[in-house]
């Protein structure tokens, strides 16, 4: 069965895996496989002011919604364009103020009712105990502007969503959004993957990062995308930002004891300790623990991985901050190289890391 619309795949019965799919046709390197629009999608509510609502491209001067002052949109063509999903939240966010706390999940199974979910292609997924928090929540939120179907159903969707939702994630991996793309889900896991999902805007992309040949099945590394719970408070974090760092160093002491730095658990602790450090704003602690991570990341993440792109980013970041230019440059060339092919030449993430290594010169 070929995919509407997507030329030179479709999809089949993967033996031991259930539906899957597979290449018609020879891909290069960094060749476009197929491209994939969010079913429903949602942003963060941590990224409001700073990306549009609707097409979450990242700029300064959004305009805001004159109801309820907190969606944010590049014009009023994607204003208009979002006005079917955000009035679900408009009126409430108004009523409720800031009582109005549904999580992520809530909002994007919401928004995936309203488009009418019993026409959502369902893929396939394991049986999640249900949480009902998110059912009461969304009776909580919603119940003026939807009608509900059965219990059991809305524990279907969740079900569904928890299992096949995606992160939507920017260039650093830095968490944008939530979303549903029923053709990406279908796609299997491997650990050794030849192709990678990355995103413009609310559209998924899937490029090769092996030669694929006709027949063979295409296959992600899904795990960094299956993260749809929100993220604390910023005033959560203030609170125990220092106490967290401190376990980060005290863990990191204990465990170098009995693991070498590659140590997939010493590499976990030092990337939580690198976070911390970022968010205190303590740049050279940042860039110790990145220069100790890079490496090591390279050998343990499959070839064309962004979770290497997105610390060689980072870490070039900080060189230049920290007037360090020559390493700063060297290592976004080191980016450049893998986002080259993950994301493709013209993606505007690509464009922005070029004008960054051009304004050194």
């Amino acid at each position: 069965m070929k995919f509407e619309g997507i030329e030179g795949c479709e999809r089949f019965l993967s033996p031991g895996k259930g539906r899957g799919v597979k290449a018609t046709k020879p891909f290069q390197v960094g060749e476009l496989v197929f491209a994939c629009p969010a079913y429903s999608y949602v942003l963060t509510v941590n990224e409001r002011g700073s990306h549009c609502e609707f097409c979450f491209t990242r700029r300064e001067g959004l305009s805001k919604c004159g109801k309820c002052k907190q969606a944010y949109y590049c014009n009023v063509d994607c204003q208009k364009g979002d006005w079917s999903m955000h009035k679900l939240e408009c009126s409430a966010m108004c009523a409720y103020g800031e009582n109005w706390c549904p999580s992520e999940t809530v909002r994007l199974v919401a928004r995936i009712l309203i488009k009418q979910v019993r026409d959502l292609d369902k893929t396939d997924n394991e049986k999640n105990e249900m949480n009902q928090t998110d059912i009461a929540a969304l009776h909580h939120f919603y119940s003026k502007n939807l009608d509900f179907p059965s219990n059991a159903a809305l524990e279907e969707l969740f079900a569904q969503v928890n299992c096949n939702g995606f992160t939507i994630e920017d260039e650093e991996l830095s968490h944008l959004g939530s979303a549903v793309f029923p053709d990406v889900a279908l796609m299997n896991h491997s650990c050794n993957p030849n192709v990678i999902v990355t995103y413009k805007g609310t559209l998924a992309e899937v490029r090769a990062v092996q030669k694929i040949s006709p027949g063979e099945e295409d296959q992600a590394k899904m795990e960094i995308h299956q993260k749809l719970q929100s993220a604390p408070e910023a005033k959560e974090v203030q609170e125990m930002v220092t106490e967290l760092l401190e376990i980060c160093e005290l863990s990191l002491e204990r465990m170098g004891s009995i693991f070498v730095d590659t140590n997939v658990f010493m590499l976990h602790m030092m990337y939580q300790a690198m976070g911390v450090c970022l968010y205190m704003q303590d740049w050279d602690g940042a860039m110790k623990y990145g220069e100790k991570i890079v490496q090591p990341y390279s050998v343990h993440y499959p070839p064309y991985s962004l979770n290497v792109a997105s610390m060689y980013l980072k870490l070039g970041r900080l060189y230049m901050g920290l007037e360090k230019k020559q390493e700063g440059v060297k290592a976004l060339k080191e980016a450049l190289a893998i986002m080259n092919i993950a994301f493709g030449k013209d993606h505007h993430y690509v464009a922005e890391v070029k004008k960054e290594m051009e304004a050194q010169k």
